[in-house]
């Protein structure tokens, strides 16, 4: 390249005709001495803070505020001389290396132009910056110009070498598009950075991270700490995002990470002693307790550790940790429980085939167990972090794949949260056309066109005190190898209709195993819980001081996914209460008690012996098909099975009695299917208490 060489009186010249590179000269400035020597000044300044900033990317690490110092610096000199190619360089490198990534384009478009020479590195931003316009073949030739023109170029071959390659991918990625939308969720955003989305699996709640103005004080850039909002789905419009209450959000940086599958739970990470770690914390009632800090395994003292996630059974925990004798920035880690009694983990792992020589970012695990989210700037990324899928088979995490534009971009394309279905996602991307700096998008996967699932009164999370209407899980996309019904709903007394705080058993009623227990939230009886297909599954729920509810329902093989929403009315143990014993099963025309029962049976022989005062009536009702004669047999029959085997467990004779009333007392129409499926029923009326 041709240096350009100009005298002063050019550069006057081609500072009056506002074309051309103008110095930071005294020569230049000779009417505005006091201005030249404020810019010259705050241009030194912003240098310490610019090379501080560079060090760091360079070493694959966080930047911290020194770009924003930087720029603070840069624009008062900008004000002053915008026509200076190492100054728009400056501003252009400071803003691609933020969240504010596209805002840097023009400015290096203008270095470029002014003075391509202006630094060593411009070829190399300027690649960045051609990339991000989506101009990959020039960017390809920059960035091999660089290689060509900067002697210390081996040095950064790594950086080189990955811009070439995400170029060449990005262009195949955006001619062959997957079949996806990306839409910015602009009732959530705003024009500051709001990212790390977990949505909740019926994709009803959502927590994030926003840098807005929260009340705090403002760091010596301007600019505000991290908090933790949420906000819940109402009329298919997300509400305007709440603040979570003090305890999550302190005056540091509080970043969500993950909220838990029930949305019980959720893990988070904020900055202690100039250490970011990962805490956790608990929705009780109406507001998420105040984090504590996971165990050291986890949270060491060593390293920083960002962005966890659950495992789909609750065993582990992953994360990323920076590693200070790699250089590879932070790598996905994970630590799983001995026993989920005492919680005690073991010693973090890393997972060597999915992690690359550049930062690995967010990470998600899909309900499945056998998928894996993960953001990451190597591998075949696009540019910045894309957002990739890794198989795990025979219990190895395969090589990550990426998930294909639209969804990733040559900018920072990074979080995935799923609902349960799988058909819907949500990300943060700092793409341009954005609000913000960071900005959360909606990803909807294409399928064929189905019948929506029928409106539904749909119960949210417990911190969002707004009912919502419609909010059904759609049927899935085929993205997941399995699919699953998310089992929501509240408890509730009969009487009163207030919340019920109860304990749910969920039993996999082919094996008796129980498979999942968990507590209704105590503020609003609220629950949510995803259950996989192909198993006919047992509810029971208790509590204290009411007779327990029990339902059962089959999620045939491989069906489609489905929302069960429940209210579950709760009766307090008081004469003439009943219960019908949904998990109750005989063989057809038959008395014969099936082993699928005995679940049942063993809840209700529990509550015999908890409650000695009580004196039942077992009663057997059929539908109308058939003779009454017969039908009166059959439930007398069956009735008296389950006194016999109440009795072989030890309940007195004297507290039960046997009633077959037939299909006399009909609790819904014989006329359907459904209906006759109902009155097909076992009941216990409590007599005496």
């Amino acid at each position: 390249m041709i240096k350009y060489l100009l005298t002063s009186v050019v550069l006057s010249f081609l500072f009056a005709a506002n074309a051309q590179n103008v110095e930071f000269k005294s020569a230049n400035f000779k009417e505005d001495k006091e201005g030249f020597k404020n810019a010259v000044e705050a241009i030194k300044k912003g240098d310490e803070y610019f090379e501080l900033g560079n060090e760091a990317i360079f070493l694959i690490k966080g930047p911290g505020l020194n770009y924003e110092l930087a720029l603070i610096e840069y624009e008062k000199a900008q004000k002053f001389n915008a026509k200076n190619g190492e100054l728009n360089f400056k501003i252009g490198v400071c803003y691609i290396n933020s969240p504010y990534s596209h805002k840097g384009i023009k400015y290096i478009y203008e270095a470029y132009k002014l003075n391509p020479e202006c630094d060593p590195f411009m070829n190399f931003y300027y690649a960045k910056a051609l990339q991000l316009d989506n101009k990959f073949n020039e960017a390809i030739k920059a960035y091999e110009a660089f290689e060509a023109a900067y002697k210390k170029a081996d040095n950064f071959n790594k950086f080189v070498s990955k811009g070439k390659k995400e170029c060449r991918a990005a262009q195949g990625a955006i001619s062959n598009p997957i079949r996806a939308w990306v839409d910015n969720v602009k009732s959530l955003n705003s024009e500051y950075n709001d990212f790390a989305p977990s949505v909740s699996t019926d994709g009803g709640e959502i927590i994030f991270t926003s840098d807005r103005p929260n009340g705090h004080t403002p760091n010596v850039a301007g600019s505000y700490d991290k908090d933790i909002y949420s906000s819940s789905l109402s009329e298919r419009k997300w509400a305007a995002p709440t603040q979570l209450k003090p305890g999550v959000n302190t005056e540091s940086d509080d970043i969500s990470n993950n909220l838990s599958y029930d949305g019980t739970k959720m893990l988070l990470h904020r900055e202690v002693d100039g250490q970011m770690d990962i805490f956790e914390s608990t929705l009780s009632g109406l507001n998420w307790t105040s984090p504590k800090e996971m165990p050291f395994q986890i949270s060491s003292k060593k390293a920083n550790e960002v962005y966890a996630a659950y495992s789909e059974d609750g065993w582990s925990i992953y994360f990323g940790r920076d590693n200070a004798t790699r250089a590879n920035g932070f790598e996905i880690m994970y630590s799983s429980m001995q026993s989920k009694i005492q919680k005690n983990y073991m010693a973090a792992q890393m997972i060597s085939t999915v992690n690359s020589k550049f930062n690995e970012g967010p990470v998600y695990i899909a309900l499945d167990g056998q998928t894996m989210y993960i953001a990451s700037q190597g591998g075949d990324s696009y540019g910045g972090y894309d957002i990739f899928v890794s198989e795990r088979t025979q219990g190895t995490w395969g090589k990550p794949v990426n998930m294909g534009y639209p969804i990733n971009t040559p900018y920072d394309d990074f979080f995935f949260s799923s609902t349960a279905n799988g058909k819907y996602a949500y990300i943060a991307s700092n793409r341009e056309g954005g609000q913000g700096g960071f900005d959360l998008y909606k990803v909807t996967f294409w399928g064929p066109e189905k019948t929506p699932v029928t409106a539904t009164e749909d119960y949210l999370l417990a911190s969002i005190v707004n009912p919502m209407k419609d909010n059904s899980i759609e049927t899935k996309v085929d993205v997941n190898k399995k699919s699953f019904t998310v089992f929501k709903g509240k408890t509730i007394d009969a009487m009163t209709k207030k919340p019920v705080q109860a304990n749910i058993e969920i039993t996999d009623n082919a094996t008796g195993k129980v498979i999942e227990t968990f507590t209704t939230n105590s503020a609003t009886g609220k629950f949510i819980i995803t259950l996989a297909s192909g198993k006919n599954y047992g509810i029971a729920v208790k509590a204290e001081g009411y007779l327990f509810h029990s339902e059962n329902f089959d999620i045939p093989k491989g069906s489609a996914d489905n929302l069960v929403n429940k209210v579950i009315e709760l009766k307090n143990i008081a004469i003439g209460s009943k219960i019908a014993l949904r998990n109750i099963f005989f063989d057809t025309g038959k008395s014969t008690l099936r082993a699928e029962s005995n679940a049942e049976l063993g809840r209700l022989v529990k509550l015999m012996n908890d409650v000695p005062s009580l004196k039942i009536e077992i009663s057997g009702h059929t539908d109308n098909t058939g003779s009454a004669s017969l039908n009166a047999t059959l439930s007398q029959d069956r009735a008296q099975a389950v006194v016999n085997y109440l009795k072989g467990k030890g309940i007195a004779a004297g507290r039960m009695t046997a009633m077959g009333y037939g299909s006399t007392k009909p609790i819904a129409s014989n006329g359907t299917s459904d209906g006759r499926q109902q009155n097909r029923r076992t009941e216990f009326e409590i007599k005496a208490n």
